[in-house]
């Protein structure tokens, strides 16, 4: 990921003041949603998968009451960094996404995401029954806020470069 891509992700997604972050699974989409300066990614709600369009129309509707700019997809690389299956249907999702709902769209390394996210909720001694209700969520916050941290860095950085021209 790189500062232009950033930069070109944050101009286009000025459109709406939030950012929307999603972990695609196989049954489940994991929802989290930016406070309006963009710090901050709080859990949202799980969305289960039935079809495409009946789940489109959700995030759709969700996106429209939360005025969202942009969305933040977790790309499920492998450990190695290759793509494997569930990086090209995440990747198929966008592509089917959009037409139906024109955002801009960054995807988000999101290796471990669930794994820390279980683990945390194993912390906090979470039932398993619990943990299976939040964690899609949590681990949709968790790659938002993962991308905000980065999208904060790289416009202090790029402020800083313009600063020193």
């Amino acid at each position: 990921m790189n500062r232009e891509e950033i930069a070109g992700f944050v101009g286009a997604s000025s459109g709406g003041p939030r950012l929307m972050g999603l972990d695609l699974g196989t049954k489940t989409i994991g929802l989290a949603l930016s406070d309006i300066g963009r710090q901050i990614a709080s859990p949202l709600e799980t969305i289960r998968r039935v079809k495409f369009t009946p789940d489109v129309a959700r995030l759709s509707e969700l996106c429209a009451q939360h005025r969202v700019g942009g969305l933040v997809i977790g790309l499920p690389l492998n450990m190695d960094g290759t793509e494997g299956p569930r990086v090209q249907s995440t990747r198929s999702f966008v592509r089917n996404l959009k037409p139906i709902l024109p955002l801009p769209v960054f995807l988000q390394d999101e290796r471990l995401s669930s794994a820390v996210v279980n683990r945390m909720l194993i912390e906090a001694d979470a039932s398993r029954a619990r943990r299976g209700e939040l964690v899609d969520k949590l681990a949709a916050a968790y790659i938002l806020q993962s991308f905000l941290d980065v999208m904060r860095e790289a416009l202090v950085l790029d402020a800083e470069d313009s600063a020193s021209a």
